[in-house]
């Protein structure tokens, strides 16, 4: 049943469409964590407000590419690349988690994958598969996402996986930081859905 739902799109797009889609989502979801929080860094200053919550903005862009992942493409590979991208160029960047924080974000790695393709999973069964609305699909994979997510960190939490001096800002990070980015990221793919579906009209 997963193969078949997973291979759900909002609608056919052509071979071309498809492939085009494809490369613009891949490129994002490596390049926005790579290159993004650095960009940010180097306009606004490493000690600015903006710098030091660049996790905001990165994590929304990347939650978005997630739920236009769910709605536009469709197969295992596809889909499994976006899910492990983002967080492997996180951590290669080292921009939104300095050293020594980055490296421990490597522990976080599977529940990252894991919660990513719940929000898309959620989509693509709830809102393509059994029809429901994009609304309760986004509930469903931000909760799914969070949850997990956050699980994880307190199970390694409970099992001093963490140094004391990093865990409140990894707490922070894997927990309302992430409910927070992943209902902007849903609030905007929804907006990139509405507009595509009335050119589509027009």
């Amino acid at each position: 049943m997963e193969e078949g739902v997973l291979k759900q799109t909002v609608k056919d797009f052509s071979k071309t469409s498809e492939i085009i889609q494809t490369i613009i989502i891949a490129l994002l979801a490596f390049l926005v964590p790579t290159f993004l929080a650095k960009l940010i860094a180097l306009i606004f200053g490493a000690n600015s407000v903006i710098t030091s919550n660049s996790q905001f903005i990165v994590g929304s862009i990347v939650n978005t590419v997630l739920v236009i992942s769910a709605l536009n493409l469709k197969g295992w590979p596809k889909i499994i690349a976006v899910v492990t991208m983002p967080s492997i160029s996180t951590i290669l960047s080292g921009y939104i988690f300095p050293a020594p924080a980055s490296a421990f974000l490597a522990y976080m790695i599977p529940a990252i994958w894991i919660g990513n393709f719940t929000l898309i999973f959620s989509f693509k069964y709830f809102m393509l598969t059994k029809k429901k609305n994009y609304l309760l699909s986004s509930i469903i994979g931000i909760v799914g996402k969070v949850a997990i997510i956050f699980g994880f960190f307190m199970i390694l939490k409970a099992f001093n996986v963490f140094p004391e001096k990093i865990v409140g800002n990894l707490q922070k990070a894997m927990s309302w930081i992430q409910l927070v980015t992943a209902s902007i990221g849903c609030l905007i793919a929804f907006i990139v859905y509405k507009t595509e579906n009335k050119q589509q009209v027009d």
